[in-house]
């Protein structure tokens, strides 16, 4: 039977081998990856902003025109989301939709 000692000689030795064999694998990625850009004739910044572009169109939305004005305050509404205080209080008060309609 090992000893506590030896064991944990053996541990920290792993550890050595895993660190040493991931920092190797990290170096062969590395040259893979230069090597592909190389064969393709492209940079860094290619890929990167490439990478930038399809996260920026994913995230970003198209503004949507006004569909509804205050005649006096000039205060519009797209029709999406809640109503405005200013849209409720004038149906509220009688008057239609289609009375604010662009």
């Amino acid at each position: 039977m090992q000893t506590l000692q030896e064991l944990l000689d053996q541990q920290s030795a792993l550890n050595q081998q895993i660190t040493q064999l991931r920092l190797t694998e990290r170096a062969k990625a590395v040259a893979q990856i230069h090597a592909i850009l190389d064969q393709h004739g492209l940079t860094m910044t290619d890929v990167t902003s490439a990478a930038a572009r399809r996260k920026t169109s994913s995230t970003t939305s198209k503004k949507v025109a006004p569909k509804y004005r205050h005649p006096v305050l000039g205060a519009t509404w797209t029709g999406r989301g809640l109503k405005p205080k200013w849209l409720s209080e004038e149906l509220a008060g009688g008057k239609q939709l289609s009375d604010f309609a662009l």
